[in-house]
């Protein structure tokens, strides 16, 4: 299995929801751990808690990614994991979509995601090693009345995938994709405040089981895609 401890770790949106879960437990088991995060107070907050790396970061702001990756590069002496966390969302009937809907989703979900990944590859190719989690979602598998855009933006993430997995396997790159069922996080809220945990819906927890679970798998194999459903979310 993939040691934990000492292992080098960026997660995007790491100041709430399953990026602050799944950082708290690798960090927990021993793991180096750099998060970024828009607010900057809430992330400074935060990484102090679970004594994580602050690196603020939004990841629409495009021409920053290069130098806040190099950031956290030297911040952590390397890195060996990218989990593609930071994700926003958009609901909205046909009759009311718009083109700055598309653009306000893609640019953090798809967009931001692929230029953040483009950055990390090149320290991977280098070492030739290294494993990307992006985490999508069950509406990239199947959608949903209201659901166009996000949807949408989900799909590309699921085809990006596929495509970077045939892309890096060569160089010992793994490429996983993990789709949650809904998780009651600070998502889709404009103010980021967490919601309470459901007792019949996924919790963060859950989901930071499972992406910690594919990053411990020996590295000579690895899971493509992993869809985690609640059990009777009705």
């Amino acid at each position: 299995m993939t040691k934990l401890k000492g292992l080098k770790v960026l997660i995007t949106g790491g100041s709430s929801g399953i990026g602050k879960a799944t950082a708290e437990k690798l960090i927990l088991a021993g793991a180096i751990v750099c998060i970024t995060g828009r607010d900057k107070n809430k992330l400074d907050r935060v990484a102090g808690e679970i004594n994580a790396i602050p690196i603020h970061l939004d990841v629409t702001k495009y021409n920053n990614i290069a130098v806040k990756v190099l950031d956290a590069f030297h911040s952590m002496g390397g890195v060996d994991v990218l989990v593609n966390n930071a994700g926003i969302g958009s609901f909205s009937k046909l009759e009311s979509i718009k083109i700055s809907d598309f653009d306000e989703i893609f640019s953090t979900n798809v967009f931001g995601l692929t230029m953040m990944t483009q950055e990390v590859v090149k320290f991977f190719k280098t070492q030739q090693f290294g494993t990307i989690i992006n985490i999508g979602s069950t509406a990239s598998t199947n959608g949903f009345a209201s659901g166009s855009v996000y949807c949408a933006s989900k799909f590309a993430v699921r085809g990006l995938t596929y495509c970077w997995r045939s892309e890096l396997r060569g160089d010992n790159i793994r490429v996983m994709l993990i789709n949650p069922s809904e998780v009651p996080t600070a998502f889709n809220n404009k103010q980021r405040t967490e919601r309470e945990d459901e007792p019949k819906k996924l919790s963060s927890n859950e989901i930071a089981h499972a992406i910690i679970s594919a990053i411990e798998m020996d590295d000579r194999g690895f899971i493509p895609e992993l869809n985690v459903w609640a059990t009777n979310p009705f």
